[in-house]
């Protein structure tokens, strides 16, 4: 182990500061775009299909860069990546902001993805560095209110900024809070050694980058091609099964593979890849489905939808905090057991709610979502990183966020195909009780608005129809994400407690 390494960096603080703001731009870079997307159609006159490239090149661009992150670091040395990757990401911002055509977007996000890729798991992989482990437990809670934040306050900020000001500054909002953090990092955070022969596999990041971009795009697409029975998922289904086998049959025979599969030999490693899944799966769909829902269903405007779904945001930072320092003194199973029955909980109840719920429901049951996913963040961290030696945490932490980026595609992926098809049926369904027969359309009140002989009348019924029936929709995507909750819980049989070890992967040390 190197010397630079041994070495607790100094301003541990600022470090943190510093690669915590790099950290949230990327992260508010994932769903700002979301409420915007109707005024970028505007502007660029595109259809629903196209316009959902803005979000999809983002997404692919930064699911195919992470798993780089390792090898760079490596060959030209951490901070100096960081620094360029950060500078990168501004320059794109600026561009996303100013393009005038729907292809010059898509490319500015594309390579705003690509840079932005790096900013999760080098900043991941020095705070691991510049605290002891008995101090990281509280340091990643820190970061992680940076990392995973940027989640909760894109929508509200990017609504505030859309309506105000206009759709563009949704962009130039990441180059002032790149400036302050690209000097602070500069001089603050450490340089790693380098290894300027470190050959790129070629062939391993090629292989990766297919199954991975394939994955993505299917994943991303498939809700609205009605999945296997368009051609184009198929396609992308089979190239990502392709790339990924070949990738792993690559890895598993060279010497020197472009991610090191003996990673997963760690055991701890391996169940935390497991748990972060599970985290994107959990976390990030309610966060997708919220907003839709408030606006659709409730008719709230886009200021007031981001203040409502706040709560989940101080639920996540009181969580993290309070995560932070008890990691190390409690049981980390039982840290995730409670974060899982507070998701769990909070699903149920929503799952119970009509197209008339009123804003406490709303309030407390985001703020128990937050704590739920806060919770669990730290010690799930706690559990996969130990173990390793630090060379190998850049490369752990590229992996770690993939598996999380995979997890919460392939759980807004499952939400929306359920809310989907759910909201069909029950349309369907309900559309077969509307006749002249029924009841309700007996009654004064109801006859005089739904009146089945009129235009105006079934216009009305068919309005209701499709709220209930997204309702509907709704409650079943909240009842599952409950149940997938709970069935996280027998995961944590695999786990053993804590102990100190000697990571396999760390040559020793001459004595």
């Amino acid at each position: 182990m190197t010397e630079a390494l041994r070495t607790t960096p100094r301003h541990p603080t600022l470090i943190t500061i510093s690669v915590m703001l790099a950290s949230l731009l990327y992260s508010i870079d994932w769903t700002i775009a979301a409420v915007a997307l109707p005024h970028m159609q505007g502007t660029f006159s595109a259809t629903q299909d196209q316009i959902g490239w803005i979000i999809t090149s983002y997404i692919v661009a930064s699911a195919i860069s992470i798993s780089t992150s390792g090898w760079l670091s490596t060959r030209f040395g951490r901070k100096r990546v960081f620094v360029y990757a950060l500078s990168a990401f501004m320059v794109a911002s600026v561009l996303c902001g100013a393009a005038e055509s729907l292809a010059v977007e898509v490319l500015a996000r594309i390579a705003q993805g690509m840079s932005g890729a790096f900013l999760i798991p080098l900043s991941h992989a020095v705070i691991l560095d510049t605290y002891p482990p008995a101090e990281q437990g509280k340091a990643m809670a820190l970061w992680g209110t940076g990392s995973v934040m940027g989640s909760f306050i894109g929508p509200t900020l990017g609504g505030y900024l859309t309506e105000h000001l206009s759709w563009p500054y949704i962009f130039y909002l990441n180059v002032p809070f790149g400036v302050l953090a690209l000097p602070r990092i500069n001089t603050f955070v450490p340089e790693t050694e380098r290894d300027p022969g470190k050959r790129l596999d070629l062939f391993g990041f090629l292989t990766l980058a297919l199954g991975i971009g394939a994955l993505q795009l299917m994943l991303d697409r498939g809700g609205r091609l009605d999945w296997f029975e368009s051609p184009e998922i198929v396609i992308e289904a089979w190239l990502a099964v392709l790339g990924v086998y070949l990738f792993t049959m690559h890895s598993l025979t060279t010497r020197d593979p472009f991610l090191d599969p003996r990673l997963i030999m760690e055991r701890n490693f391996s169940i935390g890849l497991a748990f972060v899944f599970l985290y994107g799966l959990l976390t990030v769909p309610p966060i997708v489905l919220m907003p839709p829902f408030l606006a659709d269903l409730r008719g709230y405007p886009i200021d007031s939808i981001g203040l409502l779904q706040a709560p989940r945001g101080f639920g996540l930072l009181a969580a993290m905090i309070v995560g932070g320092r008890v990691t190390g003194r409690i049981d980390s199973r039982i840290l995730i057991a409670f974060g899982l029955l507070c998701i769990a909980v909070s699903g149920w109840e929503m799952s119970t709610w009509n197209a008339e719920v009123g804003e406490w429901p709303v309030v407390w049951t985001n703020f128990v979502q937050g704590v739920g996913g806060g919770i669990i963040l730290v010690p799930i961290q706690a559990i996969a990183f130990p173990g390793l030696a630090p060379h190998r945490r850049t490369e752990a932490a590229a992996v770690f966020n993939l598996v999380r980026s995979i997890g919460a595609s392939m759980g807004v992926s499952a939400a929306l195909t359920l809310f989907v098809r759910t909201a069909s049926v029950s349309h369907a369904q309900l559309t077969e009780h509307v006749t002249r027969y029924r009841k309700i359309l007996e009654f004064p009140a109801s006859a005089s608005g739904w009146d089945l002989a009129t235009t105006e009348g079934l216009a009305t019924i068919e309005r209701e129809i499709d709220r209930q029936a997204a309702m509907i929709g709704y409650a079943s995507d909240f009842q599952l994400l409950a149940l997938a909750a709970l069935a996280g819980l027998p995961l944590l049989l695999l786990l053993g407690r804590q102990r100190e070890k000697v990571d396999p992967l760390d040559p020793p040390e001459a004595a």
